[in-house]
């Protein structure tokens, strides 16, 4: 073997293994980060949904105390009693179940063929005997248990998380549950996130590797250690990559997670509500309560707010549920309910539906043409009309204030970001944006195309 051979192979081999030992390891590293991390959300949100549903056990048990506890036994009593809860559901898959201790079901509002069988031998397809296991959850006091249920919407066998509690003196079993098939398809959706980004990071790392065997190479043919530097950098790049893709990931796992939060609010408001109402409906017996009630309620009203406003900012949940006009009005009443302006939100035209980032961009933009108004132009009533033309999908926010100077206003480096942002907004997404402002008021209009061509804007 020639020199000139002996010296790349010695210069090529090295950094081979050493590449294939960073890969091996990057890929170890990720795969347990990502089996942590699911490991973790999976823990959190059935721990959320656990909380949730003991708050809305406990709710359940608020609503029939009175018939509990005044004493009554018989069957009209028992019957209104059963008639109340299968009133209480939270949509379509949310309800609650009666069974007595002998595993007799005796309410069940989305499968009433079930009403007055003997359940208590009923096994799931894993062979586990699914009452018996709740049975005892109850009589331990209460807690949750995991079992395989057919889920009315879908009519479909699928993972549940229930909650159970005894219901003294009436030998009951009251329950309800969650199913979790949509926590295993965000899951699935994780370790998919996972696996791609274990692919793209070594991936990269092959890139990276080829093109720091070929610089090795030179530098080792050359005699030229600067090479060597190189391969350095393009490693530390790797590795900064790699915590970069950590973090980005961590970001919306907890964005994810904000959701739980708002729940197991709404729940312990609901919680706290029925509390208050029986405490009215019967003052003598713990009119002292009150009082304390109503003050934890306003600071759980605040507390919700905060996280409704935090979230609001970070991306409106009624963009994304109802749509655009939904999420106008919604935006409307906030602004009304903290002010003297009144805003007045209407809508022309046979809707459509838009794309994310043009729902998002009109919302962003009349929230900011809403926020400049109270702030800078003493008006005292705004319209916000979205028009749905055929060309074109219109915004247009118009104020009886006090103007400004546009042309001047666009000059100034120091003044007019907002709208210089909104303006280069519209313009990523093919759109127009223009404003015209009079002392007696301003218009400000945003439109965008419903196919390729922009529309022409008139704003006289």
């Amino acid at each position: 073997m020639k020199l000139r051979q002996k010296i790349l192979l010695l210069a090529v081999a090295p950094l081979a293994v050493a590449m294939m030992g960073i890969a091996l390891a990057v890929k170890f590293q990720a795969t347990a980060l990502a089996r942590h991390e699911r490991a973790l959300v999976e823990s959190a949100y059935l721990q959320s949904k656990e909380t949730e549903l003991r708050h809305y056990v406990d709710l359940a048990q608020s609503a029939i105390a009175p018939m509990v506890e005044s004493g009554r036994t018989d069957m009209a009593t028992r019957q209104a009693a059963m008639a109340a809860l299968a009133r209480l559901d939270y949509g379509p898959d949310g309800y609650f179940f009666l069974y007595d201790l002998q595993g007799r079901n005796l309410m069940h509002p989305r499968q009433p063929e079930l009403v007055g069988q003997d359940l208590w031998l009923m096994r799931d397809p894993e062979g586990a005997l699914t009452i018996q296991k709740l049975i005892a959850a109850a009589k331990e006091g209460g807690g949750s248990v995991r079992y395989m249920w057919q889920k009315p919407s879908s009519k479909q066998l699928a993972p549940k998380l229930g909650y159970v509690v005894a219901v003294p003196g009436w030998n009951w079993m009251l329950g309800t549950g969650i199913y979790l098939d949509d926590v295993e398809q965000t899951l699935r959706r994780l370790d998919a996130r996972a696996e791609t980004d274990i692919r793209e990071t070594m991936a990269w790392i092959g890139v990276i590797a080829g093109i720091s065997i070929l610089l090795v190479a030179a530098s080792g043919l050359a005699l030229n250690i600067s090479e060597h530097r190189e391969a350095d950098a393009k490693l530390r790049q790797l590795a900064q990559r790699v915590v970069q893709s950590q973090e980005d990931e961590r970001a919306r796992l907890s964005r994810e997670l904000h959701d739980g939060i708002s729940q197991l609010l709404v729940s312990v408001k609901l919680v706290l509500e029925a509390a208050t109402n029986r405490i009215r409906i019967a003052p003598t017996e713990g009119a002292s309560v009150a009082p304390i009630l109503g003050m934890a309620l306003d600071r759980l009203d605040s507390a919700f707010n905060e996280v409704r406003r935090v979230a609001r900012n970070l991306r409106p949940a009624l963009l994304d549920d109802l749509g655009l006009f939904a999420a106008l009005e919604h935006l409307a009443r906030e602004m009304q309910a903290g002010s003297t302006l009144t805003v007045a939100v209407s809508q022309a035209g046979p809707p459509r539906t838009l794309t994310d980032e043009q729902a998002t961009a009109l919302f962003r933009i009349a929230q900011e043409a809403l926020t400049n108004v109270e702030r800078h132009a003493h008006a005292t009533h705004v319209d916000v009309q979205l028009d749905f033309g055929p060309s074109a999908t219109r915004l247009t926010v118009r104020d009886n204030g006090t103007g400004f100077d546009v042309a001047r206003m666009q000059r100034d480096p120091q003044r007019g970001i907002g709208l210089r942002n909104l303006r280069e907004r519209m313009a990523a997404l093919g759109g127009q944006f223009d404003v015209v402002s009079t002392p007696t008021g301003t218009r400000l209009v945003a439109a965008l195309p419903v196919n390729s061509r922009i529309p022409e804007i008139s704003l006289s």
